[in-house]
């Protein structure tokens, strides 16, 4: 079975850090893209960044750019998304996800696999 499992939400000051961890297990996602969502109360779901297995080639959000990094261990089967000057507008519940499209795509209804969520909150 296939599982997403999401770690490294908390609270945090406006201009702090965190990084977010997803463990997936359950299968090989060698050839997936992997990518990072959130969903902030009364919001729809929002792309944040994504990754290629195959040769880490990325895409972000344009309101993260320069501040978060997505990065991936193979040897751990983890994706990590690390939040730099995080901002209250940051505070929403953060998925993980994975796509067996070969492209960074962007849209949530192009992944399959999902993770239960972390909340991230940032006070001002």
């Amino acid at each position: 079975q296939v599982q997403l499992v999401e770690s490294g939400g908390g609270l945090v000051q406006a201009g702090g850090s965190l990084r977010l961890s997803c463990a997936a297990s359950g299968r090989t996602f060698s050839s997936y893209t992997m990518g990072w969502f959130r969903q902030a109360p009364g919001k729809e779901r929002e792309f944040v960044a994504a990754i290629r297995w195959g040769d880490s080639i990325t895409s972000y959000v344009e309101s993260v750019k320069g501040r978060f990094t997505i990065s991936r261990d193979n040897t751990k089967n983890t994706v990590y998304l690390q939040m730099n000057t995080l901002e209250p507008e940051d505070t929403a519940v953060y998925y993980c996800a994975a796509s067996p499209s070969r492209t960074l795509v962007r849209g949530p209804g192009l992944y399959d696999y999902w993770g239960q969520g972390t909340q991230v909150t940032v006070s001002s």
